[in-house]
């Protein structure tokens, strides 16, 4: 789960199968203990249908984990005053050997957690650029980047495009509702 809405679907979802939930965060619900013995088979069926997957390998459930805290550092604004590392953190949260955490991430999710990090944090400025409401310079600072440049030069290689290029194809594309169908 990576966004709010899909952390709304997933606990209607799941009261809809009759749980009380205690909490529904990224990648993870919590339900009541008085809630009775789910039924597992509903959930993992609920949760296909819905475009997501029942984890019970520890340690899938551990890259979820990594990904859980590497999205909540990106939406919270936290990058800008971390002063650790990504790995120290992240062996710190989790109280484990940062190798081992790396080798893992990558074996069962196909990348490094530091491109995942950079997708992640690449996906976060496209949403800023599209909002309008920061510069290019804020919203380095608040990702953490050195510097406007280092964050212009990590868009384009991963988008092929400069962040102002990308900026203006998104406000070309929509156009005001009173306009459409006129020339």
């Amino acid at each position: 789960m990576v966004c709010d809405r899909c952390i709304r679907v997933v606990r209607d979802e799941l009261e809809k199968l009759g749980l009380r939930i205690d909490g529904v965060e990224l990648g993870k619900a919590t339900i009541a203990t008085d809630s009775g013995k789910p039924d597992l088979e509903a959930v993992k069926q609920m949760l296909r249908i819905n475009g997501f997957e029942y984890l019970e390998d520890r340690k899938a459930q551990l890259v979820e984990q990594v990904k859980r805290l590497i999205l909540e550092l990106i939406r919270s604004g936290q990058l800008e005053h971390m002063t650790a590392k990504l790995s120290v953190y992240l062996a710190k949260q989790l109280g484990k050997n940062y190798a081992y955490l790396s080798s893992l991430f990558s074996s069962v999710a196909g990348i490094t957690i530091e491109r995942f990090m950079i997708l992640q944090k690449i996906e976060r400025v496209k949403e800023q650029l599209a909002y309008d409401e920061l510069s290019l310079s804020e919203i380095a600072y608040r990702l953490g980047y050195s510097s406007v440049q280092h964050l212009s030069a990590q868009f384009k290689t991963v988008t092929g495009l400069s962040p102002s290029h990308f900026k203006g194809l998104r406000s070309t594309a929509r156009r005001p509702l009173d306009s459409v169908g006129s020339h």
